[in-house]
């Protein structure tokens, strides 16, 4: 795969960046993801850059619209950026995936974690984020070590969507378990309250949008008294962002969900970790070491010469050693794995994490 090489007469080597930074984009996901961009971008460029070249980020708001990122992808191809990195919605990156793989772009996605990111082989994208069928998985496991058998999703139409029940499926199935799913395009958050009751489910999943229909269906099943033992979930991570224990108070502790960090961070993390909470005024979430990783691997694919090769990375990220090989039944070039968690929000402390479980 060639790429343009940085030369000494470059004013910058420009990376194009794709982010959610609107609505109804996750607006916080995409401004933790781009700070942890920045920060690497800042420590490669006080390291001398890329042969003596300063890295440039040139940001696009992808507002979670896969053709208003595609839009993008065009755009930055045509100013000459040499790689494309970023998005946190899965729908978006499988587009900007498939935009980037036709016009022989390097992307390499952070955040999004569908398995199906590429129609079929590409030499041009690679991810740092779990695959949804891993991650998914490990969330399977916890359901089943605590006693979850029959377990209820919430669910609006999206393929990031059905591929997640269909991975929960698959994992409970056989082990006795099953996945009873509410179309909340046809229910309100009461009727789905009363679905709960009759499906005799003991966990409900929140496969839907945020902030509505998740903020909704929480409130209700929280105030619901015949499902006060109901176990509400969040896979896809709602809950790690501060907007969720704003939103919801104490509503919004107990939700498990998937978070990429290890049980204990490095020196390299411990650091990162301390510029990133000043430049966001908070705590980082995962979202922002993914962006801080993803700068430390292009700039170790930019220093390699003229050819950007995912097979040859092999560098140490916040959260562990990253280095990419194909997995089955993914098309991209993959970082397995990125450590997993299943954490939820301390209901004696809203703003403490517990972790519940480790993949």
């Amino acid at each position: 795969m060639s790429t343009p090489p940085p030369t000494v007469s470059s004013p910058t080597v420009r990376i194009g960046v794709l982010v959610p930074l609107s609505r109804p984009g996750w607006v916080e996901a995409g401004q933790h993801l781009l700070a942890g961009l920045e920060l690497g971008v800042r420590e490669v460029n006080e390291g001398g850059g890329i042969a003596g070249v300063p890295l440039e980020l040139v940001v696009r708001d992808t507002a979670a619209d896969p053709k208003r990122a595609v839009a993008a992808v065009d755009e930055l191809a045509g100013l000459g950026v040499v790689a494309l990195v970023g998005e946190y919605h899965s729908v978006v990156a499988r587009a900007v995936a498939a935009r980037a793989d036709a016009l022989g772009v390097p992307f390499l996605c952070s955040s999004a974690v569908i398995d199906s990111l590429t129609e079929g082989p590409s030499e041009w994208v690679a991810r740092i984020a779990p695959a949804q069928s891993h991650g998914w998985r490990v969330y399977a496991d916890f359901l089943l070590g605590a006693g979850h058998r029959r377990v209820a999703v919430a669910a609006e139409p999206s393929v990031y969507w059905a591929s997640g029940a269909e991975i929960l499926r698959n994992c409970l199935v056989p082990h006795g378990g099953s996945v009873v799913e509410f179309d909340m395009r046809a229910l309100s958050p009461e009727a789905l309250c009363q679905g709960l009751v009759d499906s005799r489910a003991t966990a409900l999943l929140l496969l839907v949008g945020y902030p509505e229909p998740a903020v909704s269906i929480v409130r209700c099943v929280r105030r619901d008294p015949r499902l006060r033992e109901m176990l509400v979930g969040a896979p896809a991570g709602q809950p790690e962002f501060a907007e969720w224990g704003g939103v919801l108070g104490e509503d919004g502790a107990s939700v498990p969900f998937l978070r990429y960090l290890p049980d204990r961070l490095g020196a390299l993390g411990v650091r990162v970790e301390a510029g990133l909470r000043e430049r966001l005024g908070g705590a980082p979430s995962f979202v922002a070491f993914e962006g801080y990783d993803a700068v430390v691997v292009l700039a170790d694919v930019l220093r390699s010469g003229t050819a950007v090769s995912w097979s040859r990375v092999a560098v140490e990220g916040t959260r562990g050693a990253i280095s990419f090989s194909r997995g089955p039944g993914i098309g991209v070039w993959q970082w397995v794995w990125a450590p997993v968690q299943v954490v939820d929000r301390d209901p004696a402390e809203p703003g403490r994490f517990r972790v519940l479980h480790t993949g």
